[in-house]
């Protein structure tokens, strides 16, 4: 079976088997492979967004593509007003530049409290996770078990390289951030991310003036590298 056949069947199994179940999309290139599969298949999966409030305009446009292209109203979750306001006068707008600590509040401000609210009441969250993304990222698995939210999680794209994504996207014209053809291959927020070179990880352009940095917000897996659902065992 090849990888896209057996990507539709996970997510149609997951769309059968664990309602209600949804899609947590970065607005990467392989939550778009994972939009279009939902999409043209119609499935009854939601799609939701964390806007942290610092995204590129860019990422933000996709948004708006997809509900226009598949039909599909995408749920929006922003950070609460009142925790940014007292982390932006304590600390300063920018303040998680200054060291790793102000830099987990902040992403725990603007995405890991957003996403326990988008799970709350799911079954079953999708993600677009993939093995040769980092090496802290190399054991995940198709299916897990999520502790930490209570629910099942999937990752249907946990074998697929970054070439396999990209011949997706062009076969079937998925639209995907124009920033990906300005040397992104990892997006997230507009002052924590920026293009990488020739022979640095996909990964390398996420909190690059961390240096021993595990690259991560703390959604999957802790600041230093550690698995979140094995971190809470």
């Amino acid at each position: 079976m090849s990888r896209e056949n057996q990507a539709r069947d996970l997510l149609a199994r997951v769309a059968r088997e664990h309602q209600p179940a949804t899609l947590a999309s970065s607005l990467s290139i392989e939550d778009m492979v994972l939009t279009d599969l939902i999409g043209s298949q119609r499935l009854p999966v939601e799609i939701f967004v964390l806007d942290t409030g610092r995204l590129h305009g860019d990422t933000l446009d996709l948004v708006g593509r997809i509900e226009q292209r598949y039909g599909i109203a995408v749920r929006i979750y922003q950070p609460q007003p009142q925790a940014v306001s007292e982390y932006v006068v304590r600390f300063g707008r920018d303040a998680f530049y200054e060291s790793v600590d102000l830099r987990k509040q902040c992403c725990g401000i603007r995405k890991v409290e957003p996403l326990k609210r988008a799970l709350a009441g799911k079954r079953a969250w999708i993600t677009g996770l993939r093995r040769d993304q980092s090496t802290f990222r190399a054991d995940v698995a198709f299916e897990e078990s999520d502790d930490v939210h209570g629910l099942m999680k999937l990752n249907p794209l946990a074998d697929w390289s970054e070439a396999d994504v990209w011949t997706y996207i062009h076969r079937y014209e998925v639209p995907y951030n124009p920033l990906y053809d300005q040397g992104y291959r990892s997006i997230g927020c507009a002052p924590c991310t920026r293009p990488v070179v020739v022979g640095e990880d996909t990964r390398a352009g996420r909190w690059w003036w961390e240096v021993s940095s595990a690259s991560e917000c703390g959604i999957h897996f802790s600041p230093e590298g550690k698995i979140i659902r094995e971190k809470a065992a």
